[in-house]
């Protein structure tokens, strides 16, 4: 007799994988890769997010309290980063939505609406808006950091270029880095999206 294991083999989770990403027809090979980019370009900070509040220890006399700075006593530090990182991702892997169907109609389990084609405002307008959010944001960010303040416009302590004194340092700047990129490539598949759903 047979029995039927409750837990399905990860091959059969490759379609479904695959058919999240697998891009429409009609999307150039840059669209494809700059979407794909985009949870890329987050990625290194949600790590290091992660790693250096959950598994690191704080340095010398700082306490977690210290580290929340201004969130309130309710909600730890630990539990702030990890939805901090979750969320950050999310909204990454939403652009990938820009160059695959489930970005033009309606998953089936939304009511009423499954299945019809979604209205190309009702993607670009937050996608336009998040993308120059991000471009400001992260733009404004790195142009501080570079000059040596923080994003208040206050000088950073200590006198290494760029602030970069430690490993620490030097890998926090790798890992954060990236984020520049974030705005502008999600601008460029977002023109991609408008131009390739307005021509179709």
């Amino acid at each position: 007799m047979s029995t039927i294991s409750p837990h399905p083999p990860a091959r059969s989770l490759a379609p479904w994988w695959r058919s999240l990403h697998e891009p429409v027809t009609g999307v150039p090979v840059w669209t494809r890769r700059a979407a794909l980019a985009i949870p890329l370009v987050v990625l290194p900070s949600t790590i290091w997010r992660i790693v250096t509040v959950w598994f690191l220890p704080l340095p010398d006399g700082m306490s977690t309290g210290d580290a929340s700075g201004d969130l309130p006593t309710w909600f730890p530090l630990e539990v702030y980063v990890l939805v901090l990182s979750l969320v950050s991702e999310g909204l990454a892997l939403l652009c990938v939505g820009l160059i695959t169907r489930w970005g033009e109609s309606w998953p089936r389990w939304v009511p009423v609406l499954r299945g019809r084609r979604i209205p190309v405002p009702v993607v670009l307008v937050p996608a336009l808006l998040g993308a120059t959010i991000l471009t400001a944001l992260w733009g404004w960010t790195g142009a501080t950091f570079l000059l040596g303040r923080n994003v208040q416009g206050e000088r950073l302590p200590g006198n290494a270029p760029l602030q970069i004194d430690s490993l620490d340092g030097v890998v926090a700047f790798v890992c954060y880095a990236p984020l520049v990129l974030w705005g502008p490539l999600l601008f460029a598949v977002a023109l991609a999206y408008r131009r390739r759903r307005r021509s179709g």
